[in-house]
């Protein structure tokens, strides 16, 4: 006949309850054999509890192993046991199924997740603190020309430096790198994204190939240049081509010699204008192309600023135009002064020639924090906006709406800016004034 643990349990507990008493008894009643028999009887009942409970929670312990194990393949039984035994057993079976099916549908979901990462054309990795990559798709290693990629050191054999780049990424950076393929050289764009999970800190990093974007962007800005540049040439060569032709025809046809001397002579006169003005757009295109590297060193930007705005006050007083120069605290940056100098003129001279003489019209010069580690200075003024259809246009070289403009100076400044690392970029702000901010 079957006996349950339950049952087993009641009996010795029975038992331990009268071997106290017999114990008990025997001490007042000075029988100390008895005494002594309870002793041995209540360790005895005390011994079969514990293995009873030991096997009473054999049960629980084997759930706990095969989960943490997870193997779900097991069932305890619910038949042939007491009442208590079976609601046990019973409950131990629902948080199998419960568990089992989270775990299945986590199972699905990260099912899902990999064939959505293996689907996208960004690459994708992962990868923790140490280096090691978690996880990567098929497009990452495309991307770098790898079979497998697992640790950020086999980055290596791509370029000696990437290693110790990808290990100093940070939540934020946005960088270009090139990676050299046995086919072509790719310029990508890495972004880096991190979450903390329970393993630790992750670092998501996706990898876009802008090769094509940057081709493009990079034949329509020579598109641009080339057409700016032949409309100049064009305009100059014209009139030299023509007076030429008069000429030539004038000597061959004229008779009268004073007559011709005064035709010979304004024509040399607007050939030499000419000349000189292209002379003047080649010098401009050779001030373009010959912009140093940059001699950094520690400065007061605030000071270059004051600078700059004694060279223009002259301009500023003769327009009428009220000047406001927020600086709440010396900024010191890294850079090169004379270059920056030459950037600030540019766009502070274009502020003041955007503003008609008396019109109360201001300009407004402000530095902040741009980012952690970055600073911005925005020179902002109220007069007419720059049009939207020249918008496009006002970083390419040599283009212009001035009569006496160069159609320099804002490509230039942006290069110089370029070559600082940092950003020069226009927008008009929530108040209708139009900015020009450096970041550097």
């Amino acid at each position: 006949m079957f006996k349950s643990i339950q049952y087993k349990l009641n009996i010795y507990t029975v038992l331990l309850m009268v071997a106290v008493a017999i114990t008990t008894y025997a001490f007042c009643t000075e029988g100390y054999i008895y005494a002594v028999m309870g002793i041995l009887l209540i360790l005895i009942c005390i011994s079969a509890l514990n293995n009873c409970y030991k096997r009473y929670n054999q049960n629980i312990l084997f759930l706990l192993n095969a989960l943490d194990n997870g193997d779900y393949s097991f069932h305890f039984a619910e038949t042939k046991l007491s009442t208590r035994e079976k609601e046990m057993n019973r409950m131990m079976n629902r948080i199998k199924e419960i568990l089992a099916n989270a775990r299945k549908e986590v199972i699905e979901n990260e099912t899902f997740l990999s064939l959505i990462l293996e689907s996208v054309a960004t690459g994708i990795i992962i990868m923790d603190d140490r280096g090691i990559v978690q996880k990567t798709n098929q497009s990452a290693l495309d991307l770098l020309g790898l079979p497998v990629f697992s640790h950020v050191n086999q980055l290596q054999t791509i370029n000696e430096a990437y290693p110790k780049l990808f290990h100093g990424l940070k939540a934020g950076d946005n960088l270009q790198i090139s990676l050299t393929t046995e086919r072509e050289e790719l310029q990508i764009s890495l972004r880096v994204s991190q979450i903390r999970l329970k393993r630790g800190m992750m670092r998501i990093i996706t990898l876009n190939n802008i090769g094509n974007e940057l081709e493009s962007k990079e034949i329509e800005s020579w598109i641009r240049l080339i057409r700016v540049m032949t409309h100049e040439i064009m305009n100059s060569i014209a009139p030299i081509t023509s007076l030429s032709e008069t000429m030539q025809f004038l000597y061959q046809t004229e008779d009268n010699t004073q007559e011709l001397k005064q035709n010979t002579l304004e024509a040399f006169e607007t050939i030499n204008t000419t000349a000189s003005g292209l002379l003047s757009f080649v010098e401009s295109y050779r001030k373009f192309t010959s912009v140093p590297k940059p001699e950094k060193r520690d400065f007061n930007l605030n000071a270059l600023i004051d600078k700059v705005v004694k060279l223009h006050e002259p301009a500023i007083k003769e327009k009428n135009i009220e000047l406001s120069v927020l600086l709440p605290e010396p900024v010191f940056i890294y850079a090169d002064e004379n270059l920056m100098m030459q950037v600030l003129i540019n766009l502070v001279k274009n502020a003041i020639e955007a503003i008609e003489p008396n019109n109360q019209e201001k300009i407004v010069i402000s530095t902040g924090k741009h980012e952690p580690d970055k600073f911005s200075l925005s020179i902002a003024n109220t007069g007419k906006p720059i049009p939207a259809e020249i918008l496009p246009h006002i970083f390419i070289p040599f283009f212009t709406t001035k009569a006496s403009g160069s159609g320099i100076g804002l490509s230039v400044s942006r290069y110089i800016m370029r070559l600082h690392g940092g950003k020069l970029q226009h927008f008009v702000s929530s108040d209708g004034m139009t900015v020009f901010q450096l970041i550097v």
